[in-house]
């Protein structure tokens, strides 16, 4: 690994972690404020974390595993709380959930067998956006929301934004695997 292991960007990334469990304790109790500043709380650090990185000449291999593993967990978690109220259709979690293993299962497998250290691409982090602004439209009780269906234009606008940054990954992987140029 290269890099120090505890610093502040991975600091940020672990505490997204941490913060699940108690986001969804808080929405499932009614503290829809406390729930909503926690979501806040986690998206800001999402965004800082790789600025912090950068900023203070941090990038390590173990943010590079660490962030995104701190955005799949948090979008799972999260989609299938929401699943668990009835609030988000089984095809859209299983989708989410099958997308981010595979993708998260072929970065571990290029590591092991190519010892190349993939990072997160850019349509995967704009997804990763839509999916937020979904849950935002979910957790904030406003009623253009739920008069505009804000929820479902998110929805519809991140699966296709998960699709593409799918087909990416597994364009990367395969170019990986072939041993040809790739965009880290």
């Amino acid at each position: 690994m290269q890099g120090h292991i505890v610093n502040l960007p991975n600091f940020l990334s672990f505490l997204r972690i941490l913060l699940i469990p108690w986001f969804i304790w808080c929405l499932h109790t009614g503290r829809t404020g406390e729930a909503f500043a926690i979501m806040i709380v986690a998206l800001l650090s999402d965004w800082f974390d790789g600025r912090a990185a950068r900023w203070t000449n941090e990038v390590s291999d173990m943010g590079k595993i660490l962030d995104p593993l701190a955005d799949k967990l948090c979008l799972a978690s999260v989609a299938v709380y929401f699943l668990w109220k009835g609030e988000l259709p089984v095809w859209f979690v299983f989708f989410v959930i099958l997308r981010d293993l595979v993708i998260f299962m072929g970065a571990a497998w290029i590591r092991h067998r190519h010892n190349v250290l993939t990072t997160s691409l850019w349509p995967g982090k704009w997804a990763v956006g839509f999916v937020s602004m979904m849950f935002i439209a979910m957790v904030w009780p406003n009623p253009l929301f739920l008069r505009y269906s804000v929820k479902e234009f998110f929805m519809y606008l991140s699966s296709i934004m998960l699709l593409y940054s799918f087909i990416e990954y597994c364009i990367r992987f395969y170019r990986i695997r072939q041993g040809l140029d790739f965009k880290p």
